[in-house]
């Protein structure tokens, strides 16, 4: 007899001595704090590593170290990815949600530490993407390892999943409502209290350890000293569209640049043409450098012009027009930036370029209205409500956007101009692309799980594992007498015909031959070729349960036979996918 282990007697008594929600709860607790420190640190890795590489930097007579940080940041990031994680470590969120839909909820132990080891190589060189979605993963991963060390429940481990994104969010912004909600809404978990509450302390534990570690400026924060006038709604109303049009081409822009990189098999060839694409872009605009936190903050702080002078440019700040056109060229170019960033081969997120977008929309839209126009707003206020506008609209997260913004600056005083331009801007872009940049890829693969249950539990079935392969075929050449031996020996009324080398022909129903099967005066002068019949529809083996389900309702059969490549694999029945289906929606809807 096996004996067990210390660890296996801890399991044995855990699951004697605590109830499972007391112990998730624990768990919550574990994953706030481990979250928190995830951000303090990669916060730190990737501040000290810009400040060493760009301390005492004068862009004047230094300039040409703009081509070179961050080509070598990216190459550093390939070295590391490529010899030692040895795995995909691009698009945090989009590996989390893949994770959710199609594994299960595992994500690899790697995760834990080597997005941050990366990402901190990414941005501190000047990388223009964000830390975010990688801490983000890194928490995620947290809660899926530990998770699975506890052996508890599929449900349960995506739970965790959750709390350690919100934790991390929390955490790197000091904003623990923006965190739940995160989860909930991006992540696409269920609104339950069994689910609440432990978010609640994985988000709240993951920000107190970034205050008592770090105070208040944990990422960046702004006090709202312009109140909201009621007059302003129309142009808040007008920032809403514009940024649901900026979050379009964002998303647009970066789903094709990255298509195009991803063209290119040889990974050094990637570095090259992204490294230097996004030198010239940070050596044009030197504001793309990094997150872009630094030009936001300038830009809150009455100092947009401060994002030109630092450019090629500044001899033209004086010039409205070419301001404004400036602006609008730094928004394009922030896209191809963040692009060429992670299409080369870098590690980071979108989280930081939607903020830098939006908050450089925001700005435009209101030095567009003050200098064109006899009305007067608040460039801070519309910077601010920009930020939330294209994080709602790229993200397709406006509830997130809303609360993360309000946090940040303290208080609630934006509360309805936020509301406004946040649903406007999801409202825009949801009428061109019902995906949010997250989602976009999966759902194309049929391997995103949604609030809507019936499409997440069948996103978690495969084909694959349905399969029933207890059917016996026949070759085409046969007699109807060798059919009749295969029918006497079947348990089941379809028999498929297929070829010596696996290619199928067609399928045989018995109710179709049942008149004949009983004349041996035609056994031999009859063939199965002239018995058999193309079904209407077939089934692919990598096929998703959804597309699955709508053959059966279009058809109304019980069996689907399933190809590969043209070649007989088995059938898949109705009743079972039906079977599976039962249980994983009870284990999917069980509190």
């Amino acid at each position: 007899m096996k004996k067990t282990g210390l660890f296996g007697k801890l399991l044995i008594w855990r699951v004697r001595h605590i109830k499972d929600r007391q112990f998730v709860i624990f768990l919550s607790l574990i994953i706030g704090i481990l979250s928190g420190l995830a951000a303090i640190i990669l916060k730190n890795l990737v501040y000290y590593t810009h400040y060493f590489m760009t301390n005492g930097f004068r862009f004047t007579e230094e300039n040409y170290w703009y081509f070179a940080y961050p080509m070598a940041g990216i190459l550093l990031t390939v070295l590391f990815v490529k010899y030692i994680v040895k795995d995909n470590l691009g698009h945090g969120v989009s590996r989390i949600l893949y994770a959710i839909s199609k594994k299960n909820g595992v994500i690899k132990s790697h995760n834990t530490y080597s997005s941050m080891i990366s990402s901190s190589l990414t941005i501190g060189f000047g990388g223009s993407v964000g830390l975010e979605a990688p801490i983000v993963l890194t928490g995620s991963a947290i809660g899926s390892n530990l998770g699975r060390l506890f052996r508890l429940n599929y449900k349960t481990i995506i739970l965790l999943i959750g709390c350690g994104s919100a934790g991390a969010i929390a955490g790197i912004f000091k904003a623990p409502i923006a965190g739940v909600v995160f989860a909930i809404e991006v992540l696409m978990l269920d609104l339950t209290m069994v689910a609440l509450i432990p978010l609640l302390i994985a988000a709240v534990t993951g920000a107190t350890v970034a205050y008592l570690l770090l105070g208040n400026d944990v990422l960046f924060s702004f006090d709202v000293t312009t109140p909201f006038i009621l007059n302003e709604i129309p142009f808040f109303i007008l920032l809403g569209i514009f940024s649901g049009l900026v979050s379009y081409y964002f998303t647009w822009a970066a789903m094709y640049i990255e298509g195009r990189f991803g063209k290119v098999k040889n990974s050094y060839l990637r570095l090259i043409f992204g490294g230097a694409i996004l030198g010239l872009l940070i050596f044009i605009f030197p504001s793309l450098f990094g997150e872009g936190y630094e030009a936001l903050m300038d830009i809150l702080h009455g100092e947009g012009g401060s994002i030109i002078n630092q450019s090629i440019f500044k001899d033209f700040i004086e010039n409205k027009y070419l301001f404004l056109l400036l602006l609008l060229l730094i928004l394009i170019f922030k896209v191809i930036a963040m692009a060429a960033t992670t299409g080369s081969g870098g590690v980071g997120g979108i989280f930081a370029p939607s903020l830098f977008m939006g908050g450089v929309s925001g700005f435009f839209v209101a030095r567009f209205i003050n200098s064109l126009t006899p009305f007067k707003v608040s460039e801070s206020n519309f910077s601010l409500v920009g930020m939330a506008g294209i994080m709602a609209g790229v993200m397709h997260a406006p509830l997130t956007a809303i609360f993360l913004i309000a946090e940040i600056t303290g208080g609630y005083e934006l509360l309805p101009p936020l509301i406004i331009t946040a649903t406007i801007s999801y409202l825009t872009i949801n009428y061109f692309e019902p995906h949010s940049i997250y989602t976009k890829r999966l759902a194309q693969r049929g391997e995103l799980m949604t609030h809507h249950k019936d499409k997440a539990v069948l996103s978690m079935m495969k084909v694959k594992k349905l399969i029933e392969t207890n059917f016996n075929p026949i070759h085409p050449d046969a007699t109807l007498g060798d059919l009749v031996k295969v029918i006497s020996s079947s348990s089941r009324n379809i028999i498929p015909v297929v070829d010596e080398d696996g290619t199928f022909c067609g399928l045989i129903f018995m109710d179709h031959i049942r008149e004949i099967i009983f004349k041996p005066e035609i056994y031999r002068t009859t063939f199965v070729r002239n018995l058999m019949f193309m079904p209407e529809t077939t089934v692919s083996q990598q096929e998703s349960m959804e597309a699955v389900a709508q053959k059966f309702q279009k058809t109304g059969k019980f069996n689907l036979v399933v190809l590969k490549d043209g070649k007989y694999i088995g059938f898949i029945s109705r009743a079972r996918v039906f079977s599976a289906y039962r249980k994983l929606l009870k284990d999917f809807s069980d509190d």
